[in-house]
């Protein structure tokens, strides 16, 4: 059928290609009988015929190739987008028809001006409103709210937004014990660029990458079969842009969702554009029991400090205890009492010092084990 076609569309073309030459070159071969006359087009035919039995296929290939990139460019806008760039179009096509009258009245290129005209108009008036298509959105979501009165209104507020999620937090893979819980609310969407991010970070070299990709995959696959519908795959693209995180930022933009991620350097960008995230570490530090200068707690040193005779020591949810003059208390669990806190970016870090006793001795834990042990003795 494909062939079929291309031989049709050579044929169409060839006749055309022929009318024009015809009218080009018979006043040129007026002197030659009507015979010769008739065999030089039939020989011009046949050779234009053979150069578009020859073309057409492989013109034909770059339009389907063109047409195919032009079909995923548009899919991959929303409506909003589409009907801003179709309303700069034709603003910029009727600029161009109204300068086209005068510019149809200049001689010989006259007619090439205007089609120039047309092309570039409509071309700049596609791109201002593809930029401009935020204020079409917004223009387009106060009209509703107008339309549709406070009851409308009321609704979209109260509407749970969906979370989109990076590749950092599947990876991380507490999300599904956040969402399990019941303090996260909504869709969880997973966009295509993102599964193909982590397939990349799986079929990586390093064996550390590949781990922790495969180790996403798996943590998304489960929580696709334990929350079912729950979890929505976005197949929205952007192909003019090539950074994951500005993909995602987009997507956030588009289905007014939340970015959930743990990334500090994403968090920082879309809180400069104007996206709202949540961040799985600020709500791991944030639900972290509080402490106050002066309590006293156990703590089981485990390591030198940085600083000179410091030890270091962690509660059971990752905090770490910086234990002045701790470092000879290294593998033994103490009585210790609290000096400061210091929240940091990175957490917060809890500076002590040992309990002592009355003989100013390092008041060390005894294990229940232990005392049992020695009062049966």
């Amino acid at each position: 059928m494909k062939k079929v076609i291309y031989a049709l569309i050579s044929i169409i073309l060839s006749v055309i290609i022929i009318l024009l030459l015809v009218n080009l070159l018979s006043p040129l071969l007026q002197g030659l009988s009507t015979l010769m006359h008739y065999l030089i087009f039939a020989l011009i035919g046949l050779i234009i015929l053979c150069t578009c039995l020859l073309l057409t296929p492989r013109v034909g290939k770059w339009l389907e190739s063109l047409t195919e990139k032009i079909i995923s460019a548009i899919s991959a806008l929303s409506p909003a987008e589409i009907f801003s760039c179709a309303m700069g179009l034709l603003c910029g096509l009727l600029i161009a028809t109204l300068i086209g009258f005068a510019l149809a009245n200049i001689k010989v290129i006259g007619t090439y001006l205007c089609l120039l005209a047309v092309l570039v108009l409509g071309y700049a008036g596609a791109m201002v409103g593809y930029r401009k298509r935020e204020d079409f959105s917004a223009l387009f979501r106060h009209g509703e709210r107008s339309a549709t009165g406070e009851k409308k209104e009321g609704k979209a507020r109260n509407r749970v937004t969906p979370k989109i999620l990076d590749t950092s937090v599947i990876i991380d893979g507490r999300i599904g014990e956040i969402y399990r819980t019941g303090f996260l609310e909504g869709e969880l969407v997973v966009a295509n660029f993102v599964l193909e991010e982590l397939r990349h970070i799986a079929d990586s070299s390093d064996s550390l990458k590949r781990a922790r990709g495969r180790a996403g995959l798996d943590r998304l696959n489960a929580m696709r079969d334990e929350f079912g519908s729950r979890v929505v795959i976005s197949k929205k693209d952007y192909p003019d842009e090539t950074e994951v995180d500005i993909k995602l930022l987009r997507l956030a933009s588009d289905l007014h969702g939340v970015v959930v991620t743990n990334d500090f350097n994403l968090n920082k960008v879309a809180q400069f554009q104007g996206v709202q995230v949540l961040n799985i570490n600020e709500l791991g530090n944030a639900v972290k029991p509080v402490v106050l200068p002066g309590e006293e707690m156990e703590a089981l040193v485990v390591k030198e400090g940085k600083e000179a005779n410091q030890g270091v020591a962690y509660l059971e949810d990752g905090t770490m205890i910086v234990v002045e003059n701790g470092r000879r208390l290294i593998g033994k669990q103490i009585q210790v009492i609290v000096t400061s806190i210091l929240q940091t970016a990175a957490g917060r870090m809890i500076f002590v010092r040992p309990k002592l006793g009355k003989g100013g001795e390092v008041l060390e834990v005894i294990k229940q084990e232990a005392a049992a042990e020695s009062t049966s003795a």
